[in-house]
């Protein structure tokens, strides 16, 4: 294992002790390596999350022990880094901050907050730091809205923690930005039937756990419904013509949940990952990526994802609740 500080030192100074024990018990499988990119500051912002990159920067989303449905008042912050994981600056949002994207077509980053129940949007412009505030109806599941995924000029979001089993309300949901508002209609329902990629035999879902959510290099949009230990694969989503796939996850022959899974984008660049309650955000590296190839965030390890057979092999072990994840590519 190689760890690497990349902060500074007075930080490390006030690191809590389970931080510290956290990173002695992290080992990364040959050939990969893994070292320290970020860490939480005590009392100011802790319990990193989400992930998302921009021209060479990493924003991470600290949830600060906010309650996920904004009951408390409490507040999150984005802290922005640069690629050596020095502070850039910091921006506070106003509940539990959970999904956390780049708008690639605006350059914007959006920040949605509170999972569970009375959502908001944040969208942030990091070029000037000005800020505006999205808020949602009713939301028809019972819950709140946690991650987002772009294609164009449509966003497509998770709508998580449904309040009913079945859960026959919508699982995806298309947004628009519409005043101050955001109006949202159903992409794809939470009992849908899709095809499970091992057999190739129809399954009825029952989706009771959309979490994180993003489209994979192939221009399909990929969902975790973390509960249910699997993955959801939507193709030409929205459309007329919109098929659904169903990928089981597995660990050591075991039903395994996932929190986020993101994709290799180059040969040559790192898998960063936050370890929330390790307080830790580490970067996985290895000397060349394969094309595409899947990394997920399981209880405690980053592994690597069979997409043909939902298997997951590890590559890093000893974290203590791995979340966020997002690939930052070597000349990005």
């Amino acid at each position: 294992m190689k760890i690497r500080n990349s902060v500074r030192m007075i930080v490390a100074c006030f690191l809590p002790l389970i931080a510290l024990v956290a990173a002695a018990q992290v080992t990364a499988n040959i050939p990969y390596t893994v070292s320290t990119f970020a860490t939480s500051v005590p009392g100011v912002y802790f319990q990193p999350d989400s992930i998302a990159v921009l021209d060479g920067h990493i924003f991470v989303g600290y949830g600060n022990n906010a309650a996920p449905d904004g009951s408390d008042g409490k507040s999150s912050t984005i802290v922005e880094y640069d690629r050596s994981g020095n502070v850039v600056t910091t921006y506070i949002v106003k509940g539990h901050n959970d999904g956390l994207k780049v708008d690639p077509r605006t350059k914007l980053l959006w920040a949605m907050q509170n999972e569970d129940g009375s959502p908001n949007l944040v969208i942030i412009d990091p070029h000037t730091g000005i800020r505006k505030v999205y808020t949602f109806g009713p939301t028809p599941h019972g819950g709140g809205y946690d991650d987002m995924a772009f294609n164009g000029k449509d966003v497509f979001i998770s709508a998580s923690n449904p309040a009913n089993n079945p859960n026959n309300a919508p699982a995806i949901v298309r947004a628009e930005l519409n005043g101050n508002k955001v109006t949202i209609t159903p992409v794809l329902m939470g009992t849908a039937t899709a095809t499970d990629i091992p057999t190739d035999a129809p399954v009825a879902l029952n989706l009771q756990d959309p979490d994180s959510m993003k489209f994979d290099p192939f221009g399909d949009l990929v969902l975790d419904s973390q509960a249910d230990a699997e993955l959801i694969i939507v193709h030409h989503p929205g459309g007329v013509d919109q098929s659904v796939y169903h990928l089981p996850l597995t660990l050591d022959g075991a039903s395994v949940q996932i929190d986020d899974t993101i994709y290799a984008t180059s040969s040559h660049g790192v898998v960063l990952v936050s370890d929330r309650d390790g307080e830790t955000v580490y970067a996985i590296s290895k000397d060349i990526f394969a094309p595409a190839a899947a990394y997920s965030a399981t209880p405690t390890s980053v592994g690597e994802l069979d997409l043909d057979t939902g298997v997951i092999t590890n590559v890093v072990t000893g974290m203590v609740s791995p979340h966020g994840m997002a690939f930052l590519r070597e000349n990005e």
